[in-house]
């Protein structure tokens, strides 16, 4: 049962970010295992059954990622990951350009939300064809998400592909979309409560997970 992170998961992150090292994570393996891949794996395990029993259909499932870099990936970074997260997403054998639902713990933060990790060209051809050809149904999605806690971010394109008003301009014109809410590693985070939060959360974001996983299906306007 998830009972909350604690100051030490914070302390562990911190720690890792500035000893990001072999030597400092074995001498601190305990401290990951306990305060960090055990919760998360608690809490990624009482949201998929949660969502799962509300959504049945989206047949969702749940992955925590691991602290290891890839090491052909390093770019000069150190060994492991100083942030860490859970997804909810379908099943498929393709990363990119497929949508899930995410928490984050960092050291200086926490986010949870819905969005592409790296949405492809195809993908992102595939939303601008459908919002110039059915724009309603994200207009009306957008209005929802303006009245909430949860904010569109994602790098921009340096030129825009176009103009489609607004309204939706922020939509059309980004390389990859993530809708999320963000706040200080503090307070909820460290009770039970977060699990509340996070449902509550997803369950609000679920049209637009699956507005975004419907696109797959959409004819590909690059063809």
């Amino acid at each position: 049962m998830f009972q909350g992170f604690s100051q030490n998961a914070v302390d562990f992150l911190w720690g890792i970010k500035f000893n990001n090292n072999r030597e400092w994570f074995l001498a601190h393996k305990q401290d990951y295992l306990d305060f960090l891949d055990r919760p998360l794996r608690e809490l990624a395990a009482q949201l998929l059954s949660a969502m799962n029993e509300t959504f049945p259909d989206a047949q969702l499932q749940s992955h925590v990622c691991r602290i290891y870099r890839d090491a052909r990936r390093l770019h000069g970074r150190g060994p492991y990951k100083d942030h860490l997260w859970l997804v909810l997403e379908r099943p498929s054998d393709e990363r990119r350009g497929r949508p899930a639902l995410y928490f984050e713990i960092a050291p200086n933060y926490f986010s949870y939300g819905c969005g592409f990790w790296d949405m492809d060209a195809p993908t992102a051809a595939k939303l601008r064809a459908r919002i110039e050809r059915e724009p309603k149904v994200l207009e009306s999605l957008a209005r929802r998400l303006n009245k909430s806690r949860f904010r569109l971010d994602g790098p921009e394109y340096k030129r825009p592909k176009g103009d489609v008003g607004k309204l939706l301009n922020p939509w059309y014109n980004r390389k990859n979309l993530v809708i999320g809410y963000e706040d200080n590693p503090e307070g909820i985070l460290f009770t039970p409560d977060l699990y509340d939060e996070i449902l509550k959360g997803f369950r609000f974001l679920m049209p637009y997970y699956e507005y975004f996983s419907s696109l797959s299906s959409d004819p590909d306007p690059l063809s």
